[in-house]
């Protein structure tokens, strides 16, 4: 079966540089853009130009370097937004705007004072005057999530009517379940007569931890864009995070779906992000973070020993870990325990092992990991004796 491709739109330069403390300098930024398109994004989203002249300028420059990637810079559905997004991505070899407006209710209500007819003329108005300055124009319903979903199908037919290539459904708030964005997508799907003529995008936040559920559902719905950052960085909890979609998407070939992402460059990646925008990834991260590859339960430890594929599903390797890690806690084995002493030297019988294990759980329920040193320190126990 022939995979159909999802495009992967890296948004860490500007969703993810929202969270406080994570602002970038025009020179991260641009590592940080060489190095997405040389993991293999389609889609890096630059920064939002209007926003202060140093954003204008980190997009302009961005726009210079990237040669394969498209360079998407995000507007409001307002005037000066679009016609700054457009100036900064004159150099642009393959330029975006990412324009839009929010079309749940209360965002109608509140946030504009508005009403549901105005808002869809004024988000077709914006798709027209970006369409004017670049080709490739992306139109986002900001909290889509809690737009009724009839009058989301009127927007986006609307919009793509207009030229918009790609419509992005965003989950502004992480308020859906998986099968309730699923069914958003594939409601779209049907009752937008013209969608065929354009991509549909998932662009979900992390509020209640449903992220990369939403945007997997997503895809099975039809969507063939997903947005997200390395790490999961974003606004508030967070966005969907790359390497996890990235590598659900690889794991379940079945789906039928593939990506251009390098996957040995993730972990390599991950780190460069966390140093560059000065924010540690959590130690249980999937794909990424430092115990995503560690064991330390007992009953673990001997089954991984024996086959790795009892309790890894993912081959380190395969997205640029260093590897499998065997921690020695009060909950670890004797095999655990063995295989440790080999690796730095110590060949013991297991009656040897029986008995340095006991002087063992001693040690570790004093300490929350066994290390190396200590090893050296029991292993004299049997090599004195």
């Amino acid at each position: 079966m022939k995979s159909e491709k999802i495009f992967i739109f890296d948004t860490t330069l500007r969703d993810g540089e929202q969270v406080p403390g994570c602002k970038l300098n025009t020179k991260e930024k641009l590592e940080l853009a060489l190095e997405l398109e040389n993991l293999g994004v389609d889609i890096i989203e630059a920064g939002f130009p209007v926003s202060s002249p140093g954003d204008f300028h980190s997009v302009e420059e961005i726009s210079k370097v990237i040669r394969n990637a498209s360079v998407c810079a995000l507007s409001r559905a307002v005037k000066e937004d679009i016609e700054v997004a457009g100036r900064a991505l004159k150099k642009a070899k393959h330029p975006r705007i990412h324009t839009g407006i929010g079309t749940s209710d209360l965002h109608i209500k509140s946030k504009f004072n508005s009403n549901r007819e105005d808002i869809i003329e004024r988000a077709v108005q914006a798709v027209k005057m970006a369409k004017n300055m670049v080709e490739d124009v992306e139109f986002y319903a900001e909290d889509a999530g809690r737009t009724e979903n009839a009058y989301l199908a009127r927007v986006i037919e609307a919009v793509i009517h207009a030229g918009a290539t790609v419509v992005n459904i965003p989950d502004t708030t992480g308020y859906c379940l998986p099968h309730q964005y699923g069914e958003k997508i594939a409601y779209l799907v049907k009752h937008v007569p013209n969608i065929d003529k354009a991509i549909i995008s998932c662009h979900c936040h992390n509020d209640l931890g449903l992220a990369t559920a939403n945007s997997i559902a997503g895809i099975i719905a039809g969507a063939r864009q997903i947005e997200c950052t390395l790490n999961g960085l974003g606004e508030r909890a967070g966005n969907t995070a790359l390497e996890e979609v990235v590598m659900i998407i690889r794991q379940h070939a079945d789906l039928g779906f593939t990506t251009g992402i390098h996957t040995k460059s993730l972990n390599p990646m991950s780190r460069m992000v966390a140093e560059t925008m000065r924010m540690q990834v959590q130690p249980n991260k999937a794909i990424v973070g430092a115990n995503a590859f560690s064991h330390s339960s007992g009953i673990h430890q001997d089954g991984f020993l024996k086959d790795a594929q009892t309790y890894e599903i993912i081959n380190p390797e395969e997205v640029g870990a260093d590897g499998s890690k065997i921690v020695l806690t009060a909950r670890s084995g004797r095999s655990a325990l063995a295989h440790r002493f080999r690796i730095i030297g110590y060949d013991f019988t297991r009656n040897e092992i029986d008995a340095l294990y006991t002087e063992f759980l001693v040690l570790a329920d004093t300490k929350k990991e066994v290390g190396e040193e200590d090893l050296h320190q029991l292993a004299k126990i049997t090599v004195t004796a």
